[in-house]
């Protein structure tokens, strides 16, 4: 049971951390120990449509039953996964459809290709030891808008970005520029990217030399190998771009601006990280390392 493993967990670690990492609520827990019910009260159907059409419109449909089951959890709701699957079915409440998009990636040139390091290696054991990065394509009635990203592998935050309306080497050194300042790592962080001409370009070669990063690339026309940058691309497609209408390369800008900052890093919870967002996350494994550190006499 969740609770009698926090119980046990609590000499070690702080008591938030923990119930955050499990998506349970300190209230629910204090409620278990007391010997009562972990939650006060379970949802009718009528406040549980309400709340799952609350949450739909908040994220603006982003969430699946599964997000969905979790969120009502971590707001401390008492709720069973096959019922909020049946409600959100019953009362056709769906997250954004999935659509197929073009890739950007030019890998016909002669510029030099780094050797593929991170080989499929997603789950570094800390921050800042790989970087991801990529670029795509957003609609707008002024034209093409494109995208660079930076990803920290360790909590799939999105730790640098780039908006441009032309796919020039510059939006992936901005987007690395903005990293470096944004996490100021030590030298040795792997930055993986696919084969693009962007990415093999002189001036990206020299941006990692002088931030001190190694070199890693995808095998030719394989996305698998950068498949964490790949979902997050198809994340903010899904959820917020598809089905929006840009009249301008400015509003799109800040579309994207509210997804990263106001939601995927912050509140957007991730399978991948046990249903945590990035730097919830984050926050939980510096909470963990802190309380590991030896005691002052």
């Amino acid at each position: 049971m969740k609770y009698a493993w926090i119980d046990a967990q609590r000499a070690d670690y702080p008591l938030p951390d923990l119930c955050e990492a499990l998506s349970v609520s300190v209230s629910g827990y204090r409620a278990w120990r007391r010997g009562g019910s972990p939650d006060t009260k379970r949802l009718s159907t009528a406040q549980a449509v309400a709340l799952i059409k609350a949450i739909h419109a908040e994220f603006k449909g982003a969430y699946g039953s599964r997000r969905m089951h979790r969120e009502l959890q971590g707001r401390g709701h008492r709720i069973g996964l096959e019922r909020v699957e049946r409600l959100m079915r019953e009362h056709g409440i769906r997250a954004r459809h999935k659509r197929r998009y073009k890739a950007t990636t030019d890998s016909s040139h002669a510029l030099p290709v780094a050797e593929n390091l991170l080989a499929r290696n997603f789950t570094p054991e800390a921050p800042n030891r790989v970087w991801t990065g990529d670029i795509t394509y957003i609609a707008t009635d002024e034209g093409w808008l494109y995208l660079a990203v930076v990803l920290d592998l360790f909590n799939r935050e999105v730790v640098g970005w780039s908006l441009k309306p032309r796919m020039t080497a510059d939006i992936v050194t901005d987007a690395l520029t903005m990293a470096w300042f944004r996490s100021k790592p030590t030298p040795g962080v792997m930055f993986h990217s696919d084969r693009g001409s962007q990415y093999a370009s002189h001036a990206m070669r020299c941006k990692l030399n002088e931030f001190g990063m190694t070199a890693s690339m995808s095998r030719k026309g394989n996305c698998w190998d950068n498949a964490p940058t790949e979902s997050f691309f198809n994340s903010l497609k899904n959820e917020r771009v598809h089905g929006a209408r840009y009249a301008t390369r400015q509003q799109a800008s800040a579309d994207v601006f509210q997804y990263i900052e106001g939601f995927y890093n912050r509140r957007r919870r991730h399978s991948t990280l046990g249903y945590c967002s990035p730097q919830e996350f984050l926050q939980s494994w510096i909470s963990k390392q802190q309380a590991q550190q030896p005691k002052a006499a």
